[in-house]
């Protein structure tokens, strides 16, 4: 499969047709998906707007909206009007979208054609999408690996060339993780950035709709279209929310060593380390930096996270849409319901959520975490006075196997690198940065790039020089 800018320049040429593209996106889902398992609906009446975009090729050339005729795979958790959106979880099994997300009508209104929906952990809950109602996704490098998660089924859709880029969430990894464990480019923006609007909440003050790409040039190109400030959000931002982050040429690295001293994979240290050189040849700085209050980012993540999940899914009580259980009583229904439809995972952190919020607790808990989520953005507002970016792995292992995370903590642990962002609401870009070999299979790594506040430009910027010209 082609990046986006060169589907757009053979289209504009008319070297390539739409339909063309199309028929071979669809033939690649009918041949590798029912082993992968990436999508869970798939689109083949949007050939007609294939056959429309070829048209308008013809009649409009350069002039014809950015995305035009470029297909597109976006998570099951992302409205599209008259589409099955079940989020991977069996209440929302039959439930169709009466609305596009924001994201989705700007992406339509730029050309896109959305192909299907992806696989996903259930409401976005887990980081390797073996938490789905309707079975795990494979990783298309090696299929006796999980992709990552929650976004694992957008991110195998790309990897495994049927799309040149695929929407994912970002609540605490969700985009990052899957970008490492399948070769991929993932970026999550500035909290705010991009409109939540017709995004099933996980963590509403967590959550960002972001890009899976091959190249840092297309993830920028999805983001200039999906962002801005939407009056059906009010948390979006707006051009004065932050002072402007400026591009620079040669940047100030800032590397937290102590951070990475504990529980990363050696191999993957080392393909960071070799990544760190690399930057230092071409001119860069790179210094150690301490980030004691974000390196406690995972443990105040695994409060605030399920006290916003503990909230946001008490609307799915077979009353108002989903799946509907008969019970003898209102508080039957809910039950029933709730026990039948959400999955181990979902249950586990609506409980912990709920006890967190709970009389006697709150202050104990989530008054405490969200002190530290006050103290991590001041940390980090001060260290980025002296260093550009920020930089650490973006996942402490390669990808593991599937079934082989079997304790939810170790799982939880995965996720120790990217938390700490989404709770400081800073941007991040995701790039491979080499491979480890595991079982005779060099299995893609990444590296995480932070920026302030803002600051996304800057990591387009940094990402286009230090990975995609190096390709």
């Amino acid at each position: 499969m082609h990046t986006i800018s060169e589907l757009r320049k053979k289209f504009v040429a008319g070297e390539l047709s739409p339909v063309t593209v199309f028929d071979e996106a669809i033939a690649t889902i009918t041949a590798k998906n029912g082993n992968i398992n990436a999508f869970l609906a798939v689109f083949t009446e949007a050939r007609d707007e294939a056959v429309a975009a070829e048209a308008r090729y013809k009649a409009e050339g350069d002039a014809a909206p950015a995305l035009l005729g470029i297909p597109l795979a976006v998570k099951s958790n992302i409205l599209i009007k008259g589409k099955n959106a079940t989020a991977a979880s069996k209440i929302l099994e039959n439930y169709t979208a009466t609305y596009d997300a924001t994201v989705i009508a700007r992406l339509r209104a730029a050309g896109a054609i959305f192909i299907g929906a992806t696989n996903m952990d259930e409401f976005a809950m887990g980081g390797s999408t073996e938490n789905s109602a309707f079975g795990p996704t494979k990783n298309p490098l090696d299929t006796k690996r999980v992709p990552g998660g929650s976004s694992g089924g957008s991110a195998a859709a790309v990897a495994m060339g049927a799309v040149p880029a695929a929407l994912g969430t970002d609540t605490g990894g969700s985009i990052r993780q899957p970008a490492s464990f399948c070769g991929l480019v993932g970026f999550k923006p500035t909290y705010g950035a991009v409109s939540r609007y017709g995004l099933m909440a996980m963590g509403s003050s967590l959550d960002q709709a972001g890009p899976l790409t091959h190249t840092v040039e297309d993830a920028e190109l999805i983001h200039s279209i999906i962002s801005g400030t939407d009056s059906y959000d009010a948390t979006t931002l707006t051009k004065d929310t932050y002072p402007e982050v400026p591009v620079k040429d040669k940047c100030v690295f800032g590397v937290p060593r102590k951070f990475l001293a504990d529980g990363i994979d050696p191999d993957v240290l080392d393909t960071f380390n070799a990544h760190v050189e690399k930057l230092k040849a071409e001119g860069h700085t790179v210094v150690d930096i301490d980030l004691p209050v974000f390196e406690k980012g995972l443990a105040a993540y695994y409060i605030v996270m399920p006290a916003e999940v503990s909230s946001n899914l008490a609307r799915f009580d077979g009353m108002r849409y989903g799946l509907s259980v008969e019970g003898d009583n209102l508080l039957d229904v809910y039950q029933k319901t709730r026990a039948q439809g959400f999955g181990k995972e979902v249950k586990r952190r609506i409980l912990l959520g709920t006890y967190v919020l709970s009389a006697g607790y709150y202050d104990a808990y989530y008054g405490k975490a969200e002190l530290v989520r006050t103290k991590m953005r001041a940390e980090l507002a001060e260290v980025f006075k002296t260093v550009d970016v920020i930089l650490t792995p973006t996942a402490p292992t390669p990808a593991f196997k599937i079934g082989e995370q079997e304790d939810p903590l170790a799982m939880y642990r995965q996720d120790i690198f990217t938390v700490p962002v989404n709770l400081t609401g800073v941007p991040t870009l995701s790039i491979p940065m080499g491979t480890v070999e595991r079982e005779g299979i060099d299995l893609p790594v990444g590296v995480q790039y932070i920026a302030p506040h803002g600051g996304d430009a800057r990591l387009f910027a940094i990402g286009k020089k230090v990975y995609d010209e190096r390709q």
